[in-house]
């Protein structure tokens, strides 16, 4: 029906059904009650085909003040425009994607005078990232005589994007960095001499190395001049995000996939700040995503794009795929760091044979994604038979996920192993290590 009677209706109904109490005294009002409704009835069609066109001449926009992140309210803004001669009282109400926790109301009864703009707000927390569906929104307009509400709807349908929340990730890397400071690393590195990049040449001191010294500069000067170095800038780190069968496992909420997209865009700030080039790919049984090496700062908007509607599959990821992949496409030597999860020396030996497609051009870093802190299980005194079960399971787990990570740094590689808690803080500390230490 475009149409649903108002209040004022009702009450001239009630109204005229009241002489009905004395109709058995004068059984000519019961006929005068009903032509008296007809002609109600009758009047409020009349008003409703006379308003309907005045729904045609109101204008709505719906539009986001910033585009949508996993767990982060965003406001969403309703602007409505009477173009009609005369004041409208209109109703609104907006169809939200259902999956989406509202804060507020999407409805609103907004009075507008002729040519005439106004506009409500409300606000929307998406659970997780992916596409979602607005509709259209739904008006009601008060007619004429007050008769009738007519329906309509305005806008379009229209298909937003929910991205990882880059606010949380910039703050797990504040974090996870306390007090240090690329700075420091810098000067760490410059102290211990591992840095490989040069930075200035400086008067020859007692103790300098004689391969820093800077001959033609020496010549030119006619004393000796030493070179000196700072960390190298302009490396390149690429993240390999499995999204296989153990990293949908759900962890405080989330999954341990979607942790994983967090640390490494916390990584990706991190590498920001060192001025160096950052790459992703995203495998499963085959490549689902990659995004080529570029600076840090370009790399991250096209990162959070990528990662947009990628979800992890019920299916074992293939390894050597994707680090062949990584192997073919990027030829100059790289930190690669593999966010993935191993059950046990079995499971993983995969990943550790194809690890070989990587060396020695690259530097693979394994990031294993446990499901809790086992080694706090086993720490706890056993209070049943039920729990001495469960810490030999335990223990089990834990030697053989070790036993794998020690046959990765048998291979070359660096492995940690993490919960979803520490992964952020041992990810970026892992990074800091190798930028130190020079092992690119």
């Amino acid at each position: 029906m475009p149409f649903v009677f108002a209040n004022r209706f009702y009450y001239l109904l009630i109204a005229g059904i009241l002489p009905l109490g004395f109709v058995s005294a004068v059984p000519a009002i019961g006929y005068a009650v009903l032509l008296y409704d007809f002609c109600l009835t009758a009047f409020a069609i009349y008003d409703y085909r006379k308003s309907r066109h005045r729904i045609q001449r109101l204008l709505a926009e719906r539009t986001f003040d910033e585009r949508f992140a996993i767990g982060s309210p965003s406001t969403v803004r309703i602007a409505v425009e009477n173009l009609n001669n005369v004041r409208a009282t209109i109703e609104l109400k907006d169809e939200i994607p259902p999956e989406m926790e509202l804060e507020g109301s999407r409805e609103a009864t907004i009075p507008l005078a002729s040519m005439a703009r106004a506009e409500f707000t409300y606000r929307l927390r998406p659970p997780r990232r992916g596409e979602f569906h607005f509709g259209k929104i739904a008006v009601r307009l008060l007619s004429d005589f007050r008769l009738v509400m007519i329906d309509g709807s305005l806008a379009t349908p229209e298909v937003i994007k929910v991205y990882p929340n880059i606010r949380r990730a910039r703050q797990m890397e504040q974090k996870s960095l306390g007090s240090r400071s690329f700075l420091a690393v810098k000067r760490r590195a410059e102290q211990r001499g591992e840095g490989r990049d040069f930075e200035s040449l400086r008067d020859y001191v007692r103790g300098d190395e004689l391969r820093h010294i800077s001959w033609p500069a020496t010549a030119r000067r006619s004393k000796l001049t030493t070179r000196q170095f700072q960390i190298e800038r302009d490396q390149t780190v690429i993240i390999a995000l499995d999204a296989g069968r153990l990293m949908t496992g759900r962890i405080d909420g989330e999954t341990k996939f979607d942790a994983a997209v967090h640390s490494a865009l916390a990584l990706m700030s991190a590498a920001q700040k060192a001025g160096d080039n950052c790459g992703l790919l995203v495998f499963c049984r085959r490549v689902l995503r990659f995004v080529p090496p570029k600076r840090a700062g370009a790399a991250i908007d096209s990162v959070i794009e990528a990662l947009c509607t990628v979800e992890p599959e019920l299916i074992e990821p293939s390894y050597p795929r994707a680090l062949q992949f990584i192997a073919s496409n990027v030829k100059r030597r790289s930190c690669v760091v593999i966010l993935t999860d191993l059950v046990d020396q079995d499971s993983s030996r995969d990943l550790i044979r194809s690890l070989r497609l990587l060396r020695p051009r690259h530097l693979p870093l394994v990031v294993t994604i446990g499901d809790r802190d086992l080694k706090s299980l086993v720490a706890e005194r056993p209070a049943s038979i039920r729990d001495v079960f469960r810490q030999s399971a335990a223990e089990e787990i834990i030697f053989q996920r070790e036993a794998a990570l020690r046959k990765i740094e048998s291979f070359g590689g660096l492995a940690i192993d993490v919960t979803t808690a520490t992964l952020a803080p041992r990810l970026i500390d892992e990074y800091l290590k190798v930028k130190e230490r020079g092992r690119l």
